[in-house]
């Protein structure tokens, strides 16, 4: 069974959790208590010297998490105020006898009119579970606002509202919260698109749910885990033949520097050999600037052959162009039975003539994806799990979809979802560093889809350790000499 803790779940999922753990014996008023305690001792925890604590509910469950979390709150001598949005006449079974609980233990609510907002030192949020199925309008999109300007931090209890829980999207507007406590299993769509933005730091409580609940339900997607990101250690006797041969191809005329990302990033993360195909002008900077890589000038794209003869994989795309030389050269690639690494203008070029390949990795941006699926960017951003399942389908391919919470998908694999990284990353070049780390992983003769997934984390990775200094500023030349550590962990 996948680790607990990177398990994602879809809603539907986490509510059959839910009513699994409730026949397992649990009540739903003991698993609520559970799930508002959790909630706050991670505040306590977070904020010890909050002494005001503004809990702004809603009409269902979500909101009898925050009347526990008050009480909890109140037992621990703290200031509470509770400002109801939704209907308190509409709270039903447990929601409803924690507030009256919660009343009883001499608590204050009040309807919610933004003022309180500003005088509490911890907000938090408690409006809407994973139920939501439409953008917020009204009173709903007011209070989130309000919370959001409010200039306080912010617990979102389970999910921020607004947030869709299985795909990451906004519905209209959304909770920015500071910490997200998330309950029973970790939600799919807090760790990709805009759920990253959204959440925060995510906490994830458990409820003691027994395992058993979790083996019967099969999670959606997962996250990385750590055990995943490590690489074997190489034999004392080994040599640079035993560790493969990319060819980076690309870099038409004025894009030389693409190439060079793209070879010194296979180089740092351990690929035996490296040969950089590209336009004759770059060949003296290229050489100057990376001597550890053998570079060859085209100026026909049979000149390539030679070097496809001697290669394990083939990079291509960084810097390629969609002129005649570019096309020439894909088409040449393509042709072969190496596995291949798509990225930038070979994607472009593909999206314009579509075919059907297998044995290659595709890593476009959502940009690209869009072209490739002939979808609007807002479309793939909307649901990036399906995207990604679109093109993985499509195109037979390993699929890495970029942005915020990339995600891996590969044939009869989970999905996989990289939560490392950081904003600095979003920088010219960082897509071709990863076009070579995942192409020298190819290359040491792991699976194609086990290269996108470690090398999608360790250039995550290495991207977060060239930050530690700030991440504005970031470039890929930084990502690419952490390289060289994360590739040893």
């Amino acid at each position: 069974m996948q680790s607990f803790s990177q398990a994602l779940y879809t809603a539907a999922q986490v509510r059959e959790l839910d009513q699994c753990a409730i026949e397992h014996g649990i009540s739903a008023e003991e698993l609520m208590r559970r799930a508002g305690k959790a909630a706050w001792q991670a505040l306590a925890s977070r904020w010890p010297a909050a002494k005001h604590i503004v809990v702004v509910t809603g009409a269902g469950n979500n909101a009898g998490d925050g009347f526990v979390l008050a009480a909890e709150a109140l037992r621990a001598r703290r200031h509470v105020t509770v400002l109801n949005v939704g209907d308190t006449a509409k709270l039903s079974g447990a929601a409803a006898k924690a507030r009256t609980k919660y009343l009883a233990a001499q608590g204050k609510e009040q309807k919610f009119d933004g003022g309180p907002l500003n005088d509490g030192d911890v907000i938090v949020d408690a409006l809407l579970g994973t139920g939501l199925d439409r953008p917020l309008v009204d009173q709903w999109a007011e209070a989130i606002q309000l919370i959001n300007n409010c200039g306080k931090p912010v617990l979102a209890l389970d999910i921020p509202s607004g947030l869709n829980v299985d795909t990451g999207a906004i519905m209209g507007t959304a909770v920015q919260a500071t910490l997200t406590v998330t309950l029973i299993g970790k939600k799919a769509g807090l760790v990709t698109g805009q759920g990253p933005t959204c959440a925060g730091e995510i906490v994830l409580a458990g409820l003691e749910v027994p395992q058993q609940v979790y083996a019967n339900i099969a999670p959606a997607a997962r996250c990385i885990d750590d055990a995943e990101m490590h690489l074997p250690r190489r034999a004392r006797s080994a040599h640079k033949g035993r560790f493969g041969h990319v060819l980076v191809v690309g870099g038409n005329i004025g894009m030389g520097g693409s190439v060079r990302l793209t070879a010194e990033a296979a180089l740092r993360s351990g690929a035996g050999l490296v040969t950089v195909a590209t336009r004759p002008a770059h060949v003296t900077a290229l050489l100057a600037g990376l001597p550890e890589a053998m570079v060859h000038g085209l100026e026909s794209a049979a000149e390539v052959l030679p070097l496809i003869g001697r290669a394990t994989v083939i990079a291509i795309g960084p810097g390629l162009g969609q002129d005649d030389w570019g096309r020439m050269l894909l088409a040449m690639a393509l042709d072969t039975q190496l596995p291949l690494v798509v990225d930038a203008d070979a994607l472009n070029l593909l999206a314009a003539h579509p075919i059907v390949r297998g044995q290659w990795v595709l890593t476009p941006h959502p940009g690209e994806a869009s072209r490739l699926l002939k979808q609007s960017i807002s479309e793939i951003q909307a649901d990036r799990y399906h995207a990604a399942k679109q093109l993985m389908e499509q195109y037979r391919a390993v699929v890495v979809l970029k942005g915020a919470g990339s995600i891996i998908a590969a044939a009869d694999e989970l999905p996989v979802v990289c939560t490392c990284g950081n904003p600095g990353m979003a920088a010219p070049g960082m897509g071709d560093a990863l076009t070579g780390v995942i192409a020298a992983l190819i290359a040491q003769e792991l699976s194609l889809p086990e290269a996108a997934r470690l090398g999608v984390a360790l250039h995550a990775l290495a991207g977060d350790r060239a930050a530690e200094s700030g991440e504005r500023g970031l470039m890929a030349r930084d990502l690419i000499s952490a390289l060289r550590h994360v590739m040893n962990l």
